[in-house]
């Protein structure tokens, strides 16, 4: 951020008096502005034979990488209104959530992911502009090598964790990129 969204003159990178960390801080009116994490809701679809439904990205991050049906949240909804919007965008599949699965963070981008455990309200999907490819996998058929991003496999391997089959809580995540690693942003 360079300028102020109030009266666009220039910010600074200041710990504001009575704050602990930095913020761009406006020199002229003073107004801090606060940046906050960004929230992608989603659902990991499960049709009637317990198959997953997975995604093909068709747009950049991760173009043609698997996913789940997820993306940003957006003002005025709920997690789970996002989650269903994103598998309606992504995939043109109806849902009906069961219960929040995952939550994972993403420290070194702002990024929380949730995730919700979903049940499919029929076998019907399609592409979409965000998808070149919506099917249906078993465990054996995931193309692991082939996934986006690191939350969508934590919640497949949980998903398929026979150790995890009971568990009704949200299973959690974190990853804090490290120097050097290949992953890329917001995986």
């Amino acid at each position: 951020m360079n300028f102020c969204s109030r009266c666009g003159k220039p910010v600074q990178l200041l710990v504001p008096e009575g704050d602990d960390r930095k913020r761009h801080v406006c020199s002229v009116c003073g107004h801090i502005h606060y940046q906050n994490p960004h929230i992608i809701t989603g659902c990991l679809p499960r049709a009637s034979d317990g198959r997953i439904l997975l995604c093909r990205r068709a747009i950049e991050p991760r173009l043609g990488y698997w996913t789940l049906p997820s993306g940003f949240m957006e003002n005025g909804e709920t997690l789970e209104e996002g989650a269903l919007r994103e598998t309606w965008e992504e995939a043109s599949a109806r849902c009906r959530i069961v219960r929040m699965f995952v939550s994972f963070s993403l420290a070194h981008v702002s990024q929380i992911y949730f995730l919700f455990l979903a049940d499919m309200e029929s076998d019907t999907f399609s592409t979409t502009p965000e998808s070149s490819e919506v099917a249906l996998f078993r465990e054996e058929e995931i193309p692991w090598n082939e996934l986006a991003f690191r939350p969508v496999e934590f919640a497949l391997r949980q998903y398929f964790d026979p150790a995890h089959a009971e568990y009704e809580g949200v299973h959690r995540g974190e990853f804090r990129r490290v120097p050097g690693d290949p992953w890329l942003l917001g995986s």
